[in-house]
């Protein structure tokens, strides 16, 4: 009898307690469900970043083009620094004189920080004390409203294997671009990493660094000239 009361005994605490396949199974169906939150969340965090910089740049092009009224359909780093534009300071390596310019235009200079941009510094509180270090976007040297397609501007996070002189990037055919590092990542089940430009047009577009490429060899330029901040 006693020997079958503790078999009896211990029956009732297996019953009672997890196995190891049993713990296994909660601890697996855990760790789906942590990565499901996680991959929302990520999601969630790249469509405010895309939202963000698509923002940014639909002001920044249509603070150009207002200002260009002003000046003969030139944008500001097209016209002299000394008849109020920046085309001097845009070749010497002070691209953010292009956004002080405009100042009139933009209003507020938080649109030239993205807040996803891990190179750039906070946001400046006022133009004046503007510097490179705040400003998220290049600017394309070479924009033109005569030709709606050559890149007006556009996420700084550019790379490739040319090293950029007293900050320009002269970029020719021979020179793919790349976006680097991640800063927005586009769609679906593996997303690739993914920028935006603005067009003398006044449009915005996302694009890959494939469609990047391939909007500057449709400028008909030679060379783009892309001034980094």
């Amino acid at each position: 009898m006693g020997g079958t009361k503790i078999t009896n005994q211990t029956a009732e605490k297996r019953q009672g307690a997890f196995t190891i396949t049993e713990l296994l199974v909660v601890i697996a169906v855990i760790a789906f469900v942590l990565l499901l939150l996680l991959s929302q969340l990520a999601r969630r965090y790249a469509k405010s970043s895309r939202a963000s910089c698509e923002n940014n740049l639909k002001q920044i092009a249509l603070a150009c083009r207002t200002w260009e009224g002003d000046f003969g359909d030139h944008f500001p780093m097209n016209v002299p620094d000394h008849v109020g534009g920046a085309m001097e300071s845009c070749l010497n390596g002070n691209s953010y004189r292009t956004f002080q310019v405009m100042s009139n235009e933009i209003n507020n200079p938080r649109i030239l920080t993205c807040p996803h941009d891990s190179i750039t510094m906070a946001a400046a509180s006022s133009f004046e004390t503007l510097r490179g270090s705040n400003i998220s976007y290049f600017i394309g040297i070479d924009a033109d409203e005569a030709f709606p397609n050559r890149i007006l501007s556009g996420d700084r996070n550019l790379a490739c294997d040319l090293q950029p002189a007293n900050g320009l990037l002269n970029l020719t055919l021979k020179h793919p671009v790349q976006w680097f590092p991640k800063r927005h990542e586009g769609s679906g089940f593996f997303p690739s990493a993914i920028g935006y430009v603005a067009l003398a047009d006044g449009s915005v577009q996302e694009v890959t660094a494939k469609q990047l490429n391939e909007l500057l060899a449709k400028t008909g330029l030679p060379t783009n000239r892309l001034a980094l901040p």
